[in-house]
């Protein structure tokens, strides 16, 4: 992959008005979408998902149901974006696939990342995270991430010391138990990311992703939670220390390492990265369930493990595939949101945007594969064409560690393929190829072992 960054981003405020037709919703309409599209969104905790907000959102179909609403907008609206009448607020919903990429596209500036409720929810815990920074500390916290991460690089030059790390704890997941379940799962992918972020998993390095879970789950409530300085304070001083040893092979450590002003807050930049690789871990979990559950992909994936060199850090397109399918079938980010710096077409300064991923990655108007499980879209040029189809945001703002992410997760996979067969149980069960739900608690997954 050669770069993630985009071209220089449009003029939007110059955008023809024919391009754009803001109408306005009703407030029946308005009404509708806080129930179906932004109460479920946030019942299912972003921040720090729960077992049973999961559980019920699957056994109601709430993704589904949104889709259908967004569905019938726009038929009924246009491809608007829709005027939303919610007092003291200007609010659109965006409806049309060439609108997101406009929108993304023109991050930070006119549509910034740091909107007021992102900013409530991230501050809990990553109060100097270049998602909730504006102007210059937004550009250099930005590059310091970049320099770090290294998005684009095929493999990231710590990789390999990675790759050994995930191999070895593929096994220790696999051992000693006739089944693997989504617990399991997400203890040993833990192990992993502690390693590769904070250089190892002592007592210590345990604290600090209990301590960032509970500051997530208070985050979860933004506004409305009371934000627990004393607690970020002890989970950022006991960061720091981690990240002081200095351990090599660390992204940490790299982080620590680099020449950076006290405003960019280099340690301050990490809690987004465990925060993110939480994600991670629920859309290899899924992955997982996808390939058990489709015999064509996973022959098709066997056959790119059996032809790699595991010792080495490897690409493994099609893994990386089948994980960006994965988020593209229940993204786990379903809620894009974007606030305008100044006067548009879009609409005045200070609107607010939302782009509701699960409609646009499951449209059934302009995917024919919307419910299906079709790795080969993110290698022969579909995905790339759709500007809609955003698993790691797209633009300026796209996610800086995606090619990490990639790397880890494919790695996982080609590990765990090698050493054992997944016959699906729980809610992996449910995967029914070409009638994919539109909503699915990973919390449920479980797999024999073969």
């Amino acid at each position: 992959m050669a770069t993630i960054h985009a071209t220089a981003s449009p003029d939007l405020s110059e955008l023809p008005p024919a391009d754009i037709r803001p109408q306005r919703a009703s407030a029946r309409d308005t009404g509708r979408i806080l129930a179906r599209v932004v109460a479920p969104t946030v019942g299912i905790r972003l921040i720090k998902r729960r077992p049973r907000a999961m559980a019920a959102a699957q056994k109601l179909h709430v993704d589904r149901s949104g889709i259908r609403l967004l569905h019938d907008l726009r038929a009924r609206y246009g491809p608007g974006p829709l005027d939303l009448p919610v007092p003291g607020r200007s609010f659109r919903l965006v409806l049309e696939a060439n609108h997101v990429g406009s929108l993304l596209a023109g991050t930070p500036s006119p549509f910034s990342p740091d909107t007021t409720e992102k900013d409530a929810a991230l501050r809990h815990f990553q109060p100097h995270g270049v998602l909730i920074s504006g102007g210059a500390n937004r550009a250099r916290r930005r590059k310091l991430n970049e320099t770090v991460l290294e998005p684009g690089r095929a493999a990231h030059e710590l990789a390999g010391t990675w790759a050994e790390t995930i191999r070895t704890e593929a096994h220790e997941m696999l051992s000693g138990f006739p089944d693997l379940d989504a617990t399991q799962f997400t203890e040993h992918f833990w192990t992993i990311i502690r390693k590769i972020v904070l250089g190892g998993d002592t007592t210590a390095d345990r604290r600090v992703t209990d301590l960032l879970d509970q500051l997530r789950l208070n985050a979860n409530w933004a506004f409305a939670h009371p934000r627990r300085e004393d607690q970020r304070r002890q989970f950022q001083s006991l960061l720091d220390r981690q990240l002081g040893l200095d351990r090599p092979g660390s992204l940490g450590a790299a982080m620590a390492n680099q020449p950076a002003d006290a405003e960019d807050d280099p340690t301050g930049q990490v809690p987004h990265w465990l925060f993110a690789f939480d994600a991670a871990a629920i859309a290899t979990l899924r992955a997982l369930a996808l390939l058990a559950t489709h015999p064509d992909e996973l022959a098709e994936a066997r056959r790119e493990v059996a032809e790699a060199d595991l010792s080495k850090p490897q690409q493994l397109p099609y893994l990386r595939a089948c994980v960006l399918e994965s988020i593209r079938l229940w993204p786990t980010t379903p809620a894009l949101l974007r606030e305008s710096t100044e006067d548009t077409a879009w609409g005045p300064e200070g609107t607010s945007f939302l782009i509701y991923t699960p409609f646009f990655h499951r449209d059934p108007e302009t995917l024919p594969y919307a419910d299906s499980f079709v790795p080969d879209i993110w290698l022969d040029g579909r995905a790339k064409a759709n500007p809609a189809l955003v698993p790691f945001s797209a633009g300026p703002g796209v996610c800086p560690g995606r090619d990490v992410v990639l790397f880890t997760a494919s790695t996982l996979l080609a590990a765990l393929l090698q050493q054992a067969g997944f016959a699906p149980r729980g809610t992996a069960a449910d995967l029914q190829p070409g009638r994919l739900p539109a909503t699915l608690n990973h919390f449920g997954i479980r797999f024999a072992l073969s």
